[in-house]
């Protein structure tokens, strides 16, 4: 195909991915009743409190996907130098491409089409280790949060309370020791026929040392620690009399519920306002305050975001150049 043919089908693939975020972010934002019921609450409240508290959730999701940007740059250092802005400019391309598509499986279209053509198979890989590190803290954490809302909320048995805590120590030991031996990934998916012709670029997994999964788990803890504050300042600003520790653990039990669960983005915000109405009933009896403040994390967490980041979505090289 001539260059000309590439440029052609670049710009209506580019197209393509903005009319498809556009229509389902205007159609969801049209169709959500928990939305208005946010702003119906917040209505009622200070101003000053209000905007103060928006202020900061909107300026903790920039620091979330910096984190993330940050983390990105790090996973593919070893495979392609780039500079700080243009891991976030593909952080944020990345996210408007998850917006319609399932389990966010268009944000590694998003990142990897920023890289060198001969790098993006290897970038995928990489994404993925950052992945896996955000995947154990929230299983781990999520884990002994169910601990705690079944010795709280249910009449189990002493023994079959420990039995669980054993469970929850054995599956969170055995995501720690996964994530931070991932190199034995290697073996086991070479080890399975269609996949040996690609074990050149598994094999950069093997470049990530101990030191440098401690790195990016951190990246991702703080990033963890980030939107877990979100969830908590919104929820204060709410329903102010919630106690502070059991909110913290029923937020630590939606990402885990979450996690588990296939989604597409813009219909994740009902299975978070269903899931979270149903734990935090247990403490609280404010359910359209609940399901609103997870629709205010949504809207400014991956609907702002995936709008910002299709300024970049025209940056995309789909077919690389010469020089790559």
């Amino acid at each position: 195909m001539n260059s000309t043919g590439k440029k052609a089908i670049s710009i209506i693939l580019k197209f393509s991915v903005l009319i498809l975020a556009a229509v389902f972010i205007i159609h969801k934002l049209n169709n959500n009743t928990n939305l208005r019921d946010f702003q119906a609450l917040t209505a009622k409240l200070n101003n000053g409190k209000v905007y103060s508290a928006m202020a900061i959730i909107c300026g903790l999701m920039f620091l979330n996907w910096f984190l993330e940007s940050l983390k990105w740059k790090y996973l593919v250092r070893s495979i392609e130098r780039i500079t700080v802005w243009k891991s976030v400019e593909s952080v944020f391309c990345g996210l408007t491409w998850a917006i319609f598509t399932p389990n966010r499986i268009g944000e590694y279209g998003g990142r990897i089409f920023f890289l060198k053509p001969r790098k993006r198979v290897f970038g995928a890989i990489a994404m993925s280790v950052g992945a896996i590190a955000q995947m154990v803290i929230t299983n781990v954490l999520g884990a002994f949060a169910i601990v705690w809302f079944v010795w709280h909320f249910t009449d189990v048995s002493t023994w079959l309370l420990y039995a669980l805590f054993f469970v929850s120590a054995v599956f969170s030991l055995f995501f720690l020791l996964f994530y931070f031996n991932i190199r034995l990934l290697i073996g086991l998916l070479t080890s399975i026929s269609f996949l040996k012709r690609f074990k050149k670029f598994i094999m950069v997994l093997a470049r990530y040392s101990k030191r440098d999964l401690i790195v990016v788990f951190n990246y991702s803890l703080a990033r963890f620690l980030v939107f877990t504050t979100q969830y908590c300042i919104v929820i204060q600003l709410l329903i102010p009399e919630i106690p502070m520790f059991s909110m913290i653990m029923m937020i630590l039990i939606l990402f885990f519920i979450q996690s588990a669960l296939p989604s597409l983005d813009l219909l994740d915000v009902g299975v978070r306002a269903m899931t979270a109405t149903y734990f935090f009933s247990f403490i609280t009896h404010h359910e359209v305050a609940i399901m609103a403040s997870t629709a205010c994390i949504w809207l400014v967490n991956l609907i702002i975001p995936a709008i910002l980041g299709s300024v970049f979505v025209f940056k995309l090289n789909f077919f690389g150049t010469a020089r790559n």
